[in-house]
Protein backbone atom coordinates (compact mmCIF):
# COMPACT_ATOMS: atom_id res chain seq x y z
CA UNK A 1 0.00 0.00 0.00
CA UNK A 2 1.23 3.47 -0.83
CA UNK A 3 0.39 6.06 1.75
CA UNK A 4 1.37 9.11 3.70
CA UNK A 5 1.64 8.99 7.47
CA UNK A 6 1.28 12.40 9.07
CA UNK A 7 2.55 13.84 12.32
CA UNK A 8 0.40 15.82 14.68
CA UNK A 9 0.56 19.61 14.63
CA UNK A 10 2.48 19.92 17.89
CA UNK A 11 5.27 17.66 16.58
CA UNK A 12 5.98 19.53 13.34
CA UNK A 13 9.03 21.68 13.06
CA UNK A 14 10.95 19.55 15.52
CA UNK A 15 9.00 20.86 18.49
CA UNK A 16 6.79 18.78 20.73
CA UNK A 17 4.16 20.00 23.13
CA UNK A 18 5.55 19.95 26.66
CA UNK A 19 3.74 17.45 28.89
CA UNK A 20 1.98 18.83 31.95
CA UNK A 21 3.91 18.56 35.22
CA UNK A 22 1.31 17.73 37.86
CA UNK A 23 3.80 16.57 40.49
CA UNK A 24 3.08 19.58 42.73
CA UNK A 25 -0.28 18.01 43.52
CA UNK A 26 1.49 14.89 44.74
CA UNK A 27 3.52 17.10 47.09
CA UNK A 28 0.21 18.32 48.52
CA UNK A 29 -0.78 14.69 49.06
CA UNK A 30 2.56 13.94 50.79
CA UNK A 31 2.16 16.91 53.14
CA UNK A 32 -1.40 15.88 53.95
CA UNK A 33 -0.33 12.30 54.69
CA UNK A 34 2.35 13.49 57.12
CA UNK A 35 -0.12 15.69 59.01
CA UNK A 36 -2.83 13.00 59.17
CA UNK A 37 -0.34 10.36 60.35
CA UNK A 38 0.58 12.61 63.26
CA UNK A 39 -3.05 13.38 64.11
CA UNK A 40 -4.30 9.78 63.86
CA UNK A 41 -1.35 8.39 65.81
CA UNK A 42 -2.17 10.89 68.53
CA UNK A 43 -5.83 9.79 68.48
CA UNK A 44 -4.78 6.14 68.81
CA UNK A 45 -2.42 6.86 71.71
CA UNK A 46 -5.15 8.78 73.51
CA UNK A 47 -7.87 6.13 73.11
CA UNK A 48 -6.07 2.81 72.59
CA UNK A 49 -8.63 1.99 69.84
CA UNK A 50 -7.59 -0.67 67.33
CA UNK A 51 -9.84 1.06 64.80
CA UNK A 52 -7.92 4.30 65.17
CA UNK A 53 -4.63 2.41 65.03
CA UNK A 54 -5.72 0.83 61.74
CA UNK A 55 -6.75 4.25 60.50
CA UNK A 56 -3.28 5.60 61.27
CA UNK A 57 -1.70 2.61 59.51
CA UNK A 58 -3.65 3.38 56.36
CA UNK A 59 -2.32 6.95 56.43
CA UNK A 60 1.23 5.54 56.41
CA UNK A 61 0.24 3.64 53.27
CA UNK A 62 -1.11 6.92 51.88
CA UNK A 63 2.28 8.51 52.42
CA UNK A 64 4.13 5.75 50.57
CA UNK A 65 1.62 5.90 47.72
CA UNK A 66 1.89 9.70 47.50
CA UNK A 67 5.69 9.48 47.20
CA UNK A 68 5.32 6.92 44.40
CA UNK A 69 2.77 9.19 42.72
CA UNK A 70 5.19 12.14 42.90
CA UNK A 71 7.94 10.30 41.04
CA UNK A 72 5.48 8.85 38.51
CA UNK A 73 4.15 12.32 37.70
CA UNK A 74 7.68 13.68 37.32
CA UNK A 75 8.46 10.89 34.85
CA UNK A 76 5.18 11.43 32.98
CA UNK A 77 6.07 15.09 32.55
CA UNK A 78 9.22 14.27 30.60
CA UNK A 79 9.00 15.00 26.87
CA UNK A 80 9.31 12.33 24.20
CA UNK A 81 12.88 11.24 23.54
CA UNK A 82 14.82 8.78 21.37
CA UNK A 83 13.97 5.86 23.65
CA UNK A 84 10.35 6.88 24.30
CA UNK A 85 9.03 8.35 21.07
CA UNK A 86 5.47 8.63 22.37
CA UNK A 87 6.38 10.20 25.70
CA UNK A 88 6.25 8.84 29.25
CA UNK A 89 2.54 9.22 30.05
CA UNK A 90 2.10 5.51 30.78
CA UNK A 91 4.23 5.80 33.90
CA UNK A 92 1.08 7.08 35.60
CA UNK A 93 -0.52 3.66 35.28
CA UNK A 94 2.32 2.04 37.22
CA UNK A 95 1.73 4.50 40.04
CA UNK A 96 -2.01 3.81 40.01
CA UNK A 97 -1.34 0.06 40.22
CA UNK A 98 0.94 0.65 43.21
CA UNK A 99 -1.80 2.78 44.80
CA UNK A 100 -4.30 -0.05 44.36
CA UNK A 101 -1.93 -2.65 45.79
CA UNK A 102 -1.11 -0.41 48.76
CA UNK A 103 -4.83 0.03 49.48
CA UNK A 104 -5.23 -3.75 49.51
CA UNK A 105 -2.24 -4.08 51.86
CA UNK A 106 -3.77 -1.48 54.19
CA UNK A 107 -7.04 -3.41 54.23
CA UNK A 108 -5.24 -6.65 55.14
CA UNK A 109 -3.34 -4.93 57.96
CA UNK A 110 -6.57 -3.46 59.31
CA UNK A 111 -8.27 -6.88 59.23
CA UNK A 112 -5.36 -8.60 61.00
CA UNK A 113 -5.27 -5.96 63.73
CA UNK A 114 -9.06 -6.09 64.15
CA UNK A 115 -9.11 -9.90 64.47
CA UNK A 116 -6.43 -9.71 67.17
CA UNK A 117 -8.55 -7.17 69.05
CA UNK A 118 -11.60 -9.44 68.74
CA UNK A 119 -9.60 -12.18 70.46
CA UNK A 120 -8.07 -9.79 73.00
CA UNK A 121 -10.61 -7.00 73.69
CA UNK A 122 -9.71 -3.94 75.78
CA UNK A 123 -11.45 -0.88 77.11
CA UNK A 124 -11.05 2.47 75.34
CA UNK A 125 -9.88 5.66 77.01
CA UNK A 126 -10.50 9.41 76.43
CA UNK A 127 -12.73 8.61 73.46
CA UNK A 128 -14.07 12.13 73.00
CA UNK A 129 -10.68 13.82 72.53
CA UNK A 130 -9.44 11.00 70.27
CA UNK A 131 -12.48 11.24 68.00
CA UNK A 132 -12.16 15.01 67.66
CA UNK A 133 -8.52 14.65 66.57
CA UNK A 134 -9.45 11.90 64.12
CA UNK A 135 -12.30 13.93 62.61
CA UNK A 136 -9.95 16.88 62.01
CA UNK A 137 -7.60 14.57 60.10
CA UNK A 138 -10.53 13.19 58.09
CA UNK A 139 -11.76 16.65 57.07
CA UNK A 140 -8.25 17.51 55.87
CA UNK A 141 -8.12 14.31 53.82
CA UNK A 142 -11.56 14.98 52.32
CA UNK A 143 -10.59 18.47 51.14
CA UNK A 144 -7.34 17.27 49.54
CA UNK A 145 -9.03 14.19 48.01
CA UNK A 146 -11.66 16.41 46.37
CA UNK A 147 -8.95 18.65 44.95
CA UNK A 148 -6.88 15.73 43.60
CA UNK A 149 -9.92 14.11 41.98
CA UNK A 150 -10.94 17.41 40.40
CA UNK A 151 -7.49 18.07 38.94
CA UNK A 152 -7.01 14.42 37.98
CA UNK A 153 -10.25 14.28 36.00
CA UNK A 154 -9.61 17.63 34.33
CA UNK A 155 -6.15 16.55 33.15
CA UNK A 156 -7.03 12.83 32.79
CA UNK A 157 -4.27 11.88 35.23
CA UNK A 158 -4.59 8.27 36.37
CA UNK A 159 -2.10 8.95 39.16
CA UNK A 160 -3.92 11.90 40.69
CA UNK A 161 -7.30 10.19 40.40
CA UNK A 162 -5.89 7.10 42.11
CA UNK A 163 -4.32 9.22 44.84
CA UNK A 164 -7.60 11.07 45.32
CA UNK A 165 -9.50 7.80 45.53
CA UNK A 166 -6.94 6.54 48.03
CA UNK A 167 -7.45 9.56 50.28
CA UNK A 168 -11.20 9.22 49.88
CA UNK A 169 -11.04 5.63 51.14
CA UNK A 170 -9.13 7.01 54.12
CA UNK A 171 -12.03 9.38 54.76
CA UNK A 172 -14.50 6.49 54.68
CA UNK A 173 -12.21 4.46 56.93
CA UNK A 174 -12.07 7.25 59.48
CA UNK A 175 -15.83 7.72 59.27
CA UNK A 176 -16.43 4.05 59.98
CA UNK A 177 -13.90 4.00 62.80
CA UNK A 178 -15.37 7.12 64.42
CA UNK A 179 -18.83 5.55 64.34
CA UNK A 180 -17.48 2.33 65.82
CA UNK A 181 -15.52 4.00 68.58
CA UNK A 182 -18.46 6.28 69.34
CA UNK A 183 -20.79 3.28 69.69
CA UNK A 184 -18.29 1.59 71.98
CA UNK A 185 -18.25 4.70 74.19
CA UNK A 186 -22.07 4.80 74.31
CA UNK A 187 -22.85 1.08 74.66
CA UNK A 188 -19.72 -0.28 76.28
CA UNK A 189 -19.58 -3.07 73.67
CA UNK A 190 -15.85 -3.22 72.94
CA UNK A 191 -16.45 -5.81 70.21
CA UNK A 192 -17.89 -3.06 67.99
CA UNK A 193 -14.45 -1.45 67.60
CA UNK A 194 -12.82 -4.35 65.68
CA UNK A 195 -16.06 -5.29 63.88
CA UNK A 196 -16.37 -1.81 62.38
CA UNK A 197 -12.68 -1.94 61.41
CA UNK A 198 -13.25 -5.22 59.52
CA UNK A 199 -16.29 -3.83 57.68
CA UNK A 200 -14.30 -0.78 56.61
CA UNK A 201 -11.39 -2.99 55.48
CA UNK A 202 -13.69 -5.01 53.20
CA UNK A 203 -14.87 -1.80 51.55
CA UNK A 204 -11.26 -0.70 51.04
CA UNK A 205 -10.45 -4.02 49.36
CA UNK A 206 -13.05 -3.32 46.67
CA UNK A 207 -11.59 0.15 46.04
CA UNK A 208 -8.09 -1.28 45.70
CA UNK A 209 -9.29 -3.99 43.32
CA UNK A 210 -11.00 -1.43 41.10
CA UNK A 211 -7.88 0.78 40.95
CA UNK A 212 -5.64 -2.15 39.98
CA UNK A 213 -8.12 -3.30 37.35
CA UNK A 214 -8.50 0.13 35.71
CA UNK A 215 -4.76 0.80 35.73
CA UNK A 216 -3.99 -2.60 34.22
CA UNK A 217 -6.43 -1.88 31.39
CA UNK A 218 -4.50 1.33 30.68
CA UNK A 219 -1.23 -0.59 30.45
CA UNK A 220 -2.89 -2.91 27.92
CA UNK A 221 -3.56 -0.09 25.39
CA UNK A 222 -7.30 -0.01 26.01
CA UNK A 223 -9.39 1.86 23.42
CA UNK A 224 -10.49 5.41 24.23
CA UNK A 225 -13.83 5.84 26.08
CA UNK A 226 -17.01 5.46 24.02
CA UNK A 227 -17.79 9.19 24.11
CA UNK A 228 -14.39 10.10 22.65
CA UNK A 229 -14.63 7.36 20.01
CA UNK A 230 -18.05 8.73 19.04
CA UNK A 231 -16.53 12.21 18.68
CA UNK A 232 -13.81 10.82 16.40
CA UNK A 233 -16.38 8.96 14.26
CA UNK A 234 -18.52 12.09 14.00
CA UNK A 235 -15.56 14.05 12.59
CA UNK A 236 -14.79 11.36 10.02
CA UNK A 237 -18.45 11.07 8.99
CA UNK A 238 -18.42 14.80 8.27
CA UNK A 239 -15.69 14.31 5.65
CA UNK A 240 -17.10 11.19 3.99
CA UNK A 241 -18.24 11.72 0.39
CA UNK A 242 -18.49 9.58 -2.76
CA UNK A 243 -14.74 9.96 -3.25
CA UNK A 244 -13.47 10.13 0.34
CA UNK A 245 -13.76 7.43 2.97
CA UNK A 246 -12.05 6.13 6.12
CA UNK A 247 -11.55 2.65 7.53
CA UNK A 248 -9.59 0.54 10.02
CA UNK A 249 -9.91 3.19 12.75
CA UNK A 250 -8.08 2.13 15.92
CA UNK A 251 -7.62 3.98 19.19
CA UNK A 252 -5.74 3.66 22.45
CA UNK A 253 -5.06 5.77 25.51
CA UNK A 254 -1.88 6.33 27.50
CA UNK A 255 -2.37 8.47 30.59
CA UNK A 256 -3.91 11.76 29.46
CA UNK A 257 -2.90 11.16 25.82
CA UNK A 258 -5.23 9.67 23.20
CA UNK A 259 -4.00 8.02 19.99
CA UNK A 260 -5.95 7.22 16.82
CA UNK A 261 -4.68 5.62 13.63
CA UNK A 262 -6.75 5.20 10.48
CA UNK A 263 -6.75 4.89 6.69
CA UNK A 264 -7.98 7.84 4.63
CA UNK A 265 -9.06 6.91 1.09
CA UNK A 266 -9.17 9.54 -1.68
CA UNK A 267 -9.38 9.42 -5.51
CA UNK A 268 -6.11 8.22 -7.00
CA UNK A 269 -6.14 11.04 -9.55
CA UNK A 270 -5.80 13.67 -6.82
CA UNK A 271 -2.47 15.40 -6.42
CA UNK A 272 -0.52 14.81 -3.25
CA UNK A 273 -1.09 18.47 -2.38
CA UNK A 274 -4.87 18.23 -2.65
CA UNK A 275 -5.01 15.04 -0.60
CA UNK A 276 -2.70 16.47 2.01
CA UNK A 277 -4.75 19.65 2.31
CA UNK A 278 -7.86 17.61 3.07
CA UNK A 279 -5.92 15.45 5.50
CA UNK A 280 -4.84 18.63 7.33
CA UNK A 281 -8.51 19.61 7.69
CA UNK A 282 -9.36 16.19 9.11
CA UNK A 283 -6.53 16.43 11.64
CA UNK A 284 -7.58 19.90 12.72
CA UNK A 285 -11.15 18.75 13.33
CA UNK A 286 -9.96 15.67 15.24
CA UNK A 287 -7.79 17.83 17.51
CA UNK A 288 -10.78 20.08 18.20
CA UNK A 289 -13.08 17.12 18.95
CA UNK A 290 -10.81 15.24 21.38
CA UNK A 291 -8.31 16.89 23.71
CA UNK A 292 -4.71 15.62 23.67
CA UNK A 293 -5.37 13.46 20.59
CA UNK A 294 -2.42 12.19 18.52
CA UNK A 295 -3.69 11.08 15.08
CA UNK A 296 -1.76 8.97 12.58
CA UNK A 297 -3.42 8.91 9.14
CA UNK A 298 -2.44 6.60 6.27
CA UNK A 299 -3.42 8.13 2.90
CA UNK A 300 -4.40 5.73 0.09
CA UNK A 301 -6.14 5.66 -3.35
CA UNK A 302 -9.78 4.67 -2.99
CA UNK A 303 -9.83 2.65 -6.25
CA UNK A 304 -7.04 0.27 -5.21
CA UNK A 305 -8.31 -2.95 -3.52
CA UNK A 306 -5.08 -3.06 -1.52
CA UNK A 307 -6.14 0.16 0.20
CA UNK A 308 -8.75 -1.77 2.16
CA UNK A 309 -6.23 -4.08 3.76
CA UNK A 310 -5.97 -3.52 7.55
CA UNK A 311 -2.85 -2.38 9.41
CA UNK A 312 -0.40 -5.19 9.85
CA UNK A 313 -0.96 -6.91 13.16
Amino acid sequence: MIGVVTDTDDQRGGRAEAPRDLSRWALLSIATALVTIALKTLAWQITGSVGLLSDAAESVVNLVAAVVAFFALRIAARPADDDHNFGHAKSEYFSAVVEGVMIVVAAVVIMATAVDRLINPRELESVGIGLVVSVIASVLNAVVAWQLLRVGRRHRSATLEADGQHLLTDVWTTGGVVVGVGLVAVTGWTVLDPVIAIIVAVNILFVGYRLVKESTLGLMDTAVPDAERAAIDAVLDGFRTDGVDFHDVRTREAGHLRFVQLHMLVPGRWTVQRAHDLLEEVETELHSAVEDLRPTIHLEPIEDPRSYEPWRR
